[in-house]
């Protein structure tokens, strides 16, 4: 998929410590040779200086667009769910529900820590172009 100035995007990691993550990016332009974008992260910071966004050059494959908005609904257990934490979504899987806490388990980190129903969204993957539900995909 091709992207241009301005589009809004997700940056899904490949990075040691952040693999299994997306991060909401404004896509700043294209390079020469095409397979690379620089972006500018929503929530990340320039470790150089905090007050400014950070800005990357990332691989055609680590970007995706947004997904699309949905309302929050009730997740089951064992379902594959994106959490918000850390300024990224983080996909996990539901591991117990309780009212509207959700007890989620990380793979990449093999944490389990408890999100409050508006963290979450249903997970999506970008597949050939199109939104794939994990549930659909199994």
């Amino acid at each position: 998929m091709e992207f241009v100035k301005g589009d809004q995007v997700e940056v899904c990691s490949k990075e040691d410590g952040f693999l299994g993550s997306y991060f909401g990016a404004t896509v700043l332009s294209k390079t020469p040779e095409g397979s690379y974008y620089k972006v500018k992260y929503k929530n990340l910071v320039s470790e150089k200086d905090q007050s400014k966004p950070l800005i990357e050059v990332i691989s055609a494959d680590e970007l995706r667009p947004m997904p699309p908005k949905s309302l929050p609904v009730m997740f089951r257990y064992q379902e594959k769910v994106d959490a918000l934490d850390k300024d990224g979504w983080w996909v996990g899987e539901v591991t117990a529900v309780r009212g509207n806490m959700y007890s989620v388990y990380f793979s990449t980190t093999g944490e389990e820590l408890q999100y409050p129903l508006y963290s979450l969204r249903r997970h999506l993957e970008w597949v050939n172009g199109d939104w794939v539900s994990s549930a659909r995909r199994q």
